[in-house]
């Protein structure tokens, strides 16, 4: 069996790994290699034996042994250029006698799995994520994590709002997808959560909190996802994706698309700050901006995301031994159940409008700006 990590780093990796690797060793008496930095790894042939002292001590560590990539094996940068390396990947996997190859990851690394299955390979792969967004599964490891280090990133926050009479606009990952700001929102006490799925109308929010400097509330904490978006700003790209879709010819598509990603940089670079100083203006409270950044995904897993890494990875082994190939190992309730990757990829768990969390944070009087 050969393995690897891809995309972006997350806690539980290593107890996926360890999972993967104990079981299929103890149990099963497979043979295990893990191949280092994602797919352009497997690219370059370097690997590792995955023997019982590698996977010694790892259960509590952050990150992964294996490191990671972003690479994507049909669009992979060699000598400064993007090249098409499946073919490469393919024979690295023949010469290595693999019976399967395990893939741990988010969104992204579903889509590339899929693209190696289409070529032959057996692909079996383990959701990662802290967005949480990895379609077919309840969670994916990562995200519990990342949540309590979300909330109590909020909870600190707290005070120091309370001792300034300020608003603090704390950023939380989540760029299409705001499972981690609702629940850390949520969690932390949070008086606005604003999603990627609801867009806002900034009126609104400054309404929000100054009905809570008129109830004698001098305070307010506004957690946005990094991916939040207004009323206009989502009506913009709206217009622009439609654009795209109806091009008349390439150059017009190509500008669309260019100016797609102009938005988007510019959205996830200044988004925070500008809706903190329009909320500053707005309000006439003083405001601030706390971004928790890669913070977020960093360090020890929690209990919950150990436990489930451990569980998806010893079934794995038994999807391996039973030979059932090209699915991704789920979460479904407290079962591991495989479900078809062309099922999975290219599909985003986003929150739904009418998901019990959003209907809490309402109940509680928290806004959610719409």
């Amino acid at each position: 069996m050969g393995i690897l990590t891809a995309g972006g780093d997350s806690p539980g990796l290593n107890a996926a790994i360890r999972g993967v690797g104990k079981s299929v060793q103890g149990h099963y008496r497979m043979q295990l290699i893990g191949f280092r930095d994602g797919f352009r790894g497997l690219m370059e042939n370097r690997s590792m034996r995955l023997d019982g002292e590698r996977l010694s001590g790892i259960l509590t560590l952050g990150g992964t042994i294996l490191g990671t990539s972003r690479d994507k094996p049909q669009r992979m940068l060699v000598d400064g250029k993007p090249a098409d390396m499946t073919e490469t990947i393919v024979r690295h996997y023949r010469e290595h006698r693999l019976d399967v190859l395990i893939c741990l990851g988010g969104g992204g690394t579903q889509k590339n799995a899929l693209h190696l299955k289409q070529q032959g390979l057996n692909i079996i792969t383990l959701p990662k994520t802290i967005d949480n967004d990895v379609a077919c599964t309840d969670t994916s490891f990562g995200f519990d994590t990342a949540l309590g280090i979300a909330t109590e990133a909020i909870d600190r926050l707290h005070s120091t709002a309370h001792s300034h009479h300020r608003i603090i606009v704390v950023e939380i990952m989540g760029h299409r997808a705001g499972w981690l700001a609702l629940g850390a929102g949520i969690a932390g006490g949070a008086d606005v959560i604003l999603l990627p799925e609801i867009p806002y109308d900034i009126q609104r929010v400054a309404e929000a909190i100054r009905q809570r400097v008129r109830h004698g509330k001098s305070f307010s904490i506004v957690a946005v996802a990094e991916g939040a978006r207004s009323l206009e700003q989502a009506a913009q790209i709206r217009d622009l994706e439609e654009q795209k879709l109806h091009a008349r010819n390439k150059k017009q598509k190509r500008r669309a698309k260019q100016r797609l990603a102009e938005l988007e940089a510019d959205h996830l670079g200044n988004h925070t700050v500008q809706l903190s100083e329009q909320l500053e203006r707005l309000t006439g409270l003083e405001s601030r901006v706390t971004i928790l950044g890669h913070v977020q995904r960093g360090g020890a897993p929690s209990a919950a995301d150990r436990l489930l890494a451990t569980r998806l990875g010893s079934a794995c082994a038994d999807l391996v031994a039973r030979e059932q190939y090209g699915v991704m190992v789920a979460a479904a309730g407290e079962q591991a159940v495989p479900v078809p990757l062309e099922e999975v990829a290219g599909r985003r768990k986003l929150v739904p409008p009418d998901h019990p969390w959003i209907i809490s944070a309402k109940r509680v009087g928290t806004s959610l700006g719409d």
